[in-house]
């Protein structure tokens, strides 16, 4: 009998786990993703203005100066190989990351000279098997000198890779990234920020408060760090923040930096944002903002943010409720068993002093 019953509490015990925590691991990723190797290669062909020998162009050029940079583009494969290529200005993402790739990051008002507008090449090159290429890569400056740098990338990529699930794996689409520095000085150029907006939105589908500003200089900023503080517009006690460093920023480029909200309902109302951005070599500049976040904005972003849906997922109220009744079932149980226990005992000495009696006579 204790057996049964201690079967059935383990019984009952496995389906409350199973009900509190399968929601929750649903989640869970698949698993990691591998690369695998190329069809090609390349190899930069270095001008007579190359600035610097590095791993990528680096030209010192002039005012209305044309020029063909050449990159060579070998195939080892016995397929002739179609190679798509991008060329992209240089922009930062909201992580302080540069990024030379295509991306659907906005351009900031105070780029004057873009490098998609300055440098020109073939979308497509086709490459036949066993040989090697040259690609080549208009240059043409504008007729106006300037100082600082014109920032972008060369990006490549294989047409027609392959990218899916084999053998449990995941075969990943790959490109190579090659960058371009376009100078005429020698001339020191500091970068400078300008705090465009304060504003509610979400970041990776959770609810956030973006910080957007800009270096409107033809500069990068290395080594920076943002700590950014929100607080209700009356009050001095921080909702949230966060500080990140080692970030980057490029050249007439803008970033919006995110601040999450953790989680939490987004509340409509009128805060603050105390934002405070250095650099490793001394610069650094602080703002005040006062910003709005509307009835409907919070509607909206708090019906899209997937931590409060999957916190809606799992009825908390259900649950308490099961648990409640597993309870009541496990105590019914023991009163049960343990009744039975009891008359078992009394019958057992009820036949014990029977049995003596009938010994005496």
């Amino acid at each position: 009998m204790k057996k049964t019953y201690l079967n059935c509490i383990t019984i009952i015990l496995y389906i409350v786990i199973a009900l509190v925590i399968t929601p929750a691991s649903a989640f869970a990723n698949e698993g990691d993703q591998k690369a695998e190797g190329s069809g090609f290669s390349y190899k930069v062909i270095y001008p007579e203005n190359q600035h610097n020998k590095v791993g990528y162009f680096d030209l010192r050029m002039s005012p209305g100066q044309k020029q063909t940079a050449v990159i060579q583009l070998s195939n080892s494969s016995d397929k002739e190989v179609i190679i798509d290529i991008g060329l992209n200005g240089t922009k930062t993402n909201s992580n302080g990351v540069l990024e030379n790739g295509p991306s659907n990051l906005e351009k900031d008002a105070s780029l004057k000279y873009d490098f998609a507008d300055i440098v020109k090449g073939k979308e497509s090159v086709v490459v036949p098997p066993k040989q090697t290429i040259d690609y080549n890569i208009e240059i043409t400056m504008p007729d106006s000198s300037f100082d600082g740098v014109i920032s972008g990338g060369i990006y490549m990529i294989e047409r027609n890779q392959e990218s899916e699930k084999q053998d449990g794996m995941i075969k990943n689409k790959y490109a190579y990234l090659i960058g371009m520095l376009l100078t005429e000085t020698d001339t020191e150029i500091k970068p400078d920020l300008t705090l465009n907006k304060v504003y509610a939105d979400l970041k990776n589908y959770r609810n956030s408060i973006i910080i957007d500003f800009s270096n409107t200089k033809p500069a990068y900023l290395d080594d920076m760090t943002v700590d950014v503080q929100i607080m209700g517009e009356k009050s001095d006690e921080v909702l949230y923040d966060t500080k990140q460093t080692k970030m980057r920023m490029a050249p007439n480029s803008k970033i919006k930096f995110p601040v999450s909200m953790n989680g939490d309902k987004m509340e409509p109302g009128n805060y603050r944002a105390h934002i405070l951005v250095t650099a490793k070599t001394g610069e650094k500049w602080e703002w005040e903002q006062k910003f709005t976040i509307t009835n409907e904005e919070a509607d909206k972003f708090n019906q899209e943010d997937v931590s409060l849906l999957q916190e809606n997922r799992i009825n908390w109220q259900l649950i308490l409720m099961i648990i409640f009744i597993v309870l009541i079932l496990i105590i019914i149980i023991y009163l049960i068993v343990r009744s039975l226990n009891k008359k078992k005992e009394k019958k057992r000495i009820k036949n014990k002093k029977k049995t003596n009696k009938i010994k005496k006579k």
